[in-house]
């Protein structure tokens, strides 16, 4: 007997804005039947097809501790490109791995300060 991951769920300030930025990271869209609202409690952004999604939701706290777990992406541009296009949506470099042969990686923050990591592309891993 295993289960599986329906989806990925972050606290946030303000589910609907964070929801808007992984979207336009990602590529994600809504659920057309249930679309996100500024005003919702909960909002959802998904790849389609039964993948695991992400949600948004709600909470009066704000982020005060490192995530214990992140998301890692690898985009279809390069590392650098996708880093650049990330800080224009409103994410910030947190810690950068890169190194001069092109490894490595960066670690960034959402809007909210959530952890996750830009690793290389697979055109750059040579796959």
């Amino acid at each position: 007997m295993v289960s599986k991951i329906n989806q990925f769920t972050f606290d946030a300030r303000d589910g609907y804005e964070l929801a808007k930025f992984w979207k336009a990271v990602t590529g994600y869209t809504e659920n057309p039947d249930y679309p996100n609202k500024p005003d919702e409690e909960e909002n959802f952004i998904g790849p389609g097809g039964g993948s695991p999604g992400l949600l948004f939701i709600n909470v009066p706290e704000g982020k005060t501790v490192k995530n214990r777990l992140h998301l890692d992406i690898s985009p279809d541009t390069t590392r650098d490109e996708e880093v650049n296009r990330l800080i224009a949506l409103g994410a910030t470099v947190h810690d950068d791995h890169r190194k001069a042969d092109g490894t490595g990686w960066v670690t960034m923050r959402d809007p909210e300060g959530n952890e996750f990591c830009v690793e290389r592309s697979d055109a750059e891993r040579g796959r």
